[in-house]
């Protein structure tokens, strides 16, 4: 049994680290990447079909025809990666390696080591390394939205937002079997759902936020500033889908339009878009 890593990628051409995701392919026998194309606009896929070349057995890639964004191309991933049972654990990491692969690996670590753990997730505010680098603007509006998602979740989380997060491939159904409210703040809905599914006090042993040795901001990220001055309408928005809406039963359907996907990879079972 592997671990899968999904990346999700848009207009990642010029930022991918060809050298450092060619290198962890050659070297580690124990995972597989699985690469989530969201309807680039650039050559991201022939990037990616760059690495895949160097291991087809150890790559896979999913090219969304459409952007449709982070959260629905990790769901896309997340349901790929369960779909060819041979995964253990699943989890993600941005494609510009903020978080980079050892820290990925302290997660996994964490999660195989203590078994009543089923999900564990980086955190830059819990325990902060030195190495922890955040544009001074984004630290303080982080640190505001944290506090709006604490009361939200109703939960004692300090980053739910980093994006490196692993767990256990059978929690793939619970969290991942509907589509996202959000197309960006889809990990406050990963933690709303795991709370309905264990239970307000039994999702705190079940889960870990563990800190990251280092963490780096990018300047071309892909969330501005204006995005982050968005962030607590949308917050509220989640709140009310999961809390009213859903409650009332007309929040998400079974028959949501899946995404349009195309996979390049293994030729084995794979789950129907």
């Amino acid at each position: 049994m592997k671990t899968g890593i999904i990346i999700p990628c848009y207009n990642e051409e010029k930022r991918l680290n060809v050298v450092a995701f060619v290198n962890f392919v050659q070297k580690e026998n124990n995972f597989h990447l699985c690469f989530v194309n969201d309807g680039s606009k650039d050559n991201t896929l022939e990037v990616l079909k760059d690495i895949q070349s160097y291991n087809s057995h150890k790559v896979s890639i999913i090219d969304m025809k459409k952007n449709s964004g982070k959260a629905a191309a990790v769901r896309a991933g997340a349901r790929y990666l369960h779909s060819r049972g041979d995964m253990e654990f699943i989890g993600f990491i941005d494609a510009d390696l903020s978080t980079d692969f050892e820290d990925f690996d302290g997660l996994l670590k964490t999660l195989k080591t203590n078994r009543r753990l089923n999900f564990v997730f980086g955190s830059r505010a819990k325990g902060a390394s030195g190495n922890i680098e955040k544009n001074g603007v984004r630290a303080i509006i982080s640190k505001f939205i944290n506090i709006l998602i604490v009361l939200i979740l109703g939960l004692s989380i300090q980053d739910t937002q980093c994006g490196a997060k692993v767990f256990k491939a059978e929690l793939v159904p619970v969290i991942f079997n509907k589509s996202f409210f959000s197309r960006w703040l889809f990990d406050v809905e990963m933690f709303i759902k795991m709370k309905k599914h264990f239970g307000k006090t039994e999702i705190m042993n079940k889960i870990y936020e563990q800190p990251l040795k280092r963490w780096v901001h990018m300047e071309d990220s892909k969330l501005g500033l204006k995005d982050s001055l968005e962030i607590p309408y949308r917050l509220i928005s989640i709140w009310f889908n999961y809390n009213v809406l859903e409650s009332l039963q007309s929040s998400f359907t079974e028959d949501t339009l899946e995404p349009a996907i195309e996979i390049y990879g293994m030729p084995i079972r794979v789950l129907a878009a």
